[in-house]
């Protein structure tokens, strides 16, 4: 099948590149002639482990191409993707100016039957307002499709071929076929295409994203009540996750969740209740734990060393939100690093792939390391603010041998045995584990 994708930012490329890489061929657009540069030269804007080497190979059989023109790709295609940017906006609520331009553009380039499907995270009515626009500026049938995404930065290739669902709205039984068609290949192990109404796939999305957000916030209270009561987090939450109505995952305590998802899809579902004059109460109580959360370490570490941090280095390993990525989006590592700095302390950081971001938001006021040991040398203590695996089985002796004396290690993460960094001569805090 002939597909289009519009937008070749993070959900682009992995939609574009996947879909090629099971047979379809894909043509990518996008208005950012950097970018598509890139893209033709064999790199990606992007870091997503394994997607660089994918998406070469399929340019090279011809499966996959990348243009700024809009006409071109879709000369030939059956079916477009919207996949550009919905940032949020005034209160939360999602911004759809490129959603609706691109629909404009959609609708006066149509010279065919298409379905139009929007793969980009949309509030409800997003559907029903594109379907509108595409209408008063073309004659051609067309169909617009829901199809939420829902990749996993660092695993965003596995989680799209082998994904636990596809979930597609549209009303049209062309359409409808049109989709089983393009996702077939991926659903012959008996994952389903679940097929629904626009609203309600629409609604699919903040849902879910909200629902794991709830239950990291969920277990970060639990983590810090255990703190004050002298219970151990790690036995409550593998207690209460072998319960398989709860379930382990996103049962992991830590300093908060960020990213370019669950911050922003809460958001946008507390607006949605604002604005039908139903307040979602839990989805409030969430933002605020995960706010307070990401304020932690800078807290345990004013418990250690008081309320000034002059004349102290600080280590931190990680910045990216979570591992396998090279995302800075509300990352909890800028609240810490900036609390750190407000209370006069010297920072020095270090993060396999996130370093350039991380540039990007403190520029020249803390200070970037490519190894993660020298970024130890003469530092007090070390915060872990994200779980790469290279921190999992660090050599303590050599951790120890670089900082100052007395070393402490805030883990952010809970990515150590509390008795490891202990026997090693570390005072070590970690989060519902005192």
């Amino acid at each position: 099948m002939n597909v289009c994708v519009i937008g070749t930012g993070y959900v682009g490329v992995v939609v574009g590149t996947c879909l090629a890489d099971i047979g379809h061929h894909v043509v990518c657009v996008d208005i950012d002639e950097e970018k598509i540069a890139v893209l033709r030269g064999g790199g990606i804007p992007i870091y997503e482990p394994g997607l660089e080497e994918m998406c070469r190979r399929n340019a090279d059989t011809g499966r996959l191409s990348f243009t700024t023109e809009l006409s071109e790709g879709m000369a030939e295609a059956a079916v477009v993707f919207i996949a550009v940017g919905t940032p949020p906006g005034a209160g939360g609520a999602a911004d759809l100016s490129a959603v609706h331009a691109v629909a404009q553009n959609i609708g006066t380039t149509l010279s065919r039957r298409t379905a139009i499907v929007i793969k980009s995270t949309v509030p409800v009515g997003t559907a029903r307002r594109v379907t509108e626009i595409v209408a008063e500026v073309t004659d051609h049938e067309f169909a617009v499709v829901s199809n939420p995404e829902f990749l996993r930065e660092g695993q965003a290739i596995s989680d799209f071929m082998h994904a636990d669902r596809h979930v597609v709205g549209t009303d049209q039984e062309w359409a409808r076929q049109r989709m089983d068609h393009l996702y077939r290949p991926l659903v012959e192990d008996g994952r389903p295409i679940v097929f629904m109404g626009n609203s309600s796939a629409e609604m699919v999305k903040y849902a879910a994203n909200s629902f794991l957000a709830t239950k990291i916030s969920f277990i970060n209270e639990v983590a810090n009540l255990c703190d004050r009561i002298h219970a151990n987090v790690d036995h409550v939450r593998r207690g209460i996750g072998l319960d398989q109505r709860i379930g382990t995952q996103f049962l992991h305590p830590g300093i908060g969740y960020g990213g370019s998802c669950f911050p922003k899809d809460v958001r946008a579902m507390i607006d949605m209740g604002r604005q039908c004059t139903y307040p979602m109460r839990i989805l409030e109580a969430v933002e605020s734990v995960n706010a307070e959360q990401k304020t932690l370490l800078a807290s345990l570490m004013g418990q250690h060393y008081g309320k000034s941090f002059v004349g102290r280095r600080i280590a931190v390993w990680g910045t990216a939100f979570k591992a396998q990525t090279d995302d800075m989006r509300e990352a909890p590592s800028i609240i810490v690093v900036g609390r750190l700095l407000e209370r006069g302390a010297e920072v020095a950081v270090y993060d396999p792939e996130a370093l350039g971001n991380m540039q990007k938001v403190f520029g020249s006021r803390i200070d970037y390391h490519e190894d993660m040991y020298t970024v130890l040398d003469d530092a007090e203590a070390l915060a872990i603010c994200t779980e790469w695996n290279e921190f999992l089985r660090p050599d303590f002796a050599e951790v120890k041998r670089r900082m100052a004396a007395d070393p402490t290690i805030f883990d952010g993460r809970n990515i150590y045995d509390p008795t490891i960094p202990r026997d090693h001569g570390f005072t070590y805090y970690s989060i519902g584990r005192r």
